[in-house]
């Protein structure tokens, strides 16, 4: 054992493992919150707006979630950050499970936005550190992880629904196996000797340019706009406007995030093979063709088909841009910057459950999700600012430019 009380593992292999846990966890959990929407506005009265609401204050506080897992990582390490964050969610998951009105439900809400945010950034910081330790593009591998979870975490739901499982139950369940994984595999985690403790000689010598460093930005959050536009309104999409059942219903996120498992399954070896450019634009490509089915879909067998093909495109280009910034630094610079780039991940989430949920709220959500499609556009247009050929994975020891990070 350590000095600091954690068992030795075999980095990275064995934080490969936890990593892809603490992924997996947190896409399980954001399913069941997102699946369960339909239950908690029958449960509360819950219209639309609220809805919207409680999306952006969660994004907003997910921000403030990012800034702080920031801080604790600097001070003591992403392995702190993570493990922390992860209590967060089970014991703000037992929050929302035991809200006995709207006002407590909306600071439960609250505190998971918080976690959410410190989640994303530290499992994103661990992922970048294991692959520099592998010295080979793995960063998929983690977004695939994610995938799983989010699939048996809409399953999960569909399932406690057709056995008549009460909501609060369901929730108290996800709850604990999240607090479980969370101390089971947080001790496997890279601590500071093996990630923190990386040199920062590329930072030193000045990164890349902040234009390219802010399209980074703004393609992740189109990526992550995509994301939330499925998992918070496709439900309601199938049971409101395509009048399915709510089981069938949380089949949309399942079919998306089984499609976005395959694609991140492979995705590794299609960046090794073809580069990050050439895999955003077909990514894009796929993801349009896969919203203009939504958008279009006579019926929940249509719609679900559109969410299963956007979902083997454009899930993939999440990880392609956290793995594109870690080779610009190391060590708590590198912390730092991926904190800060998560940041874009909200207001994509903001976009997403937002001004999404704005247009379906006035006009149709089958006219909601024309957005994404546009997105997808805009997406294939950013790839020119990722590389055009595979990396190592590594950051250089140097890199003419402009620093994106003031120290």
């Amino acid at each position: 054992m350590t000095a600091d009380g954690y068992t030795p593992v075999s980095a990275p292999r064995a934080a490969r493992v936890a990593n892809s846990v603490a992924f997996g966890l947190q896409g399980f959990f954001l399913a069941v919150i997102l699946t369960g929407l339909p239950q908690q506005r029958d449960r509360f009265g819950l219209g639309d707006i609220a809805i919207l609401l409680a999306t952006v204050l969660i994004s907003l506080l997910a921000a403030v979630g990012s800034v702080t897992a920031e801080q604790l990582a600097v001070r003591w390490s992403s392995r702190t950050a993570l493990r922390a964050g992860l209590g967060l969610i089970a014991v703000a998951g037992a929050g929302i499970a035991l809200a006995p009105d709207i006002a407590v439900l909306f600071v439960a809400l609250g505190g998971y936005g918080v976690a959410v945010g410190v989640v994303d950034a530290a499992t994103n910081m661990q992922a970048v550190f294991i692959q520099h330790g592998y010295g080979k593009i793995v960063l998929s591998s983690f977004y695939a992880a994610w995938s799983a979870g989010s699939i048996l975490g809409a399953l999960f739901v569909s399932a406690c629904a057709g056995a008549d499982v009460p909501l609060p139950v369901t929730l108290l369940t996800a709850a604990a196996i999240v607090l479980a994984g969370g101390l089971g595999f947080g001790p496997w985690l890279l601590g500071t000797r093996q990630a923190e403790a990386e040199p920062e000689e590329a930072a030193a010598a000045g990164t890349v340019a902040l234009r390219a460093y802010l399209a980074i930005g703004v393609a992740m959050a189109l990526v992550f706009a995509v994301d939330l536009a499925v998992g918070n309104w496709s439900a309601l999409y199938l049971r409101d406007d395509l009048e399915s059942s709510t089981a069938t219903a949380a089949l949309a996120l399942a079919a998306y995030q089984g499609a976005s498992l395959t694609g991140r399954l492979t995705g590794d070896l299609w960046v090794r093979r073809f580069g990050p450019r050439a895999v955003v634009r077909a990514a894009a490509a796929i993801g349009a063709i896969g919203f203009a089915l939504v958008a279009t879909a006579p019926g929940p067998a249509a719609a679900i088909a559109g969410f299963l093909v956007a979902g083997i495109g454009l899930p993939v280009i999440a990880p392609l841009c956290f793995s594109e910034a870690g080779q610009l630094t190391g060590g708590r610079g590198l912390d730092a910057l991926i904190a800060r780039l998560n940041l874009f991940n909200y207001v994509g989430t903001l976009v997403g459950g937002g001004v999404v949920g704005v247009l379906a709220d006035t006009t149709s959500r089958r006219i909601g999700y024309l957005l994404p499609l546009l997105f997808a556009v805009a997406l294939f247009a950013s790839a020119r600012f990722f590389h055009a050929r595979p990396t190592s994975g590594t950051p250089p020891a140097s890199r003419s430019g402009r620093a994106v990070l003031g120290e």
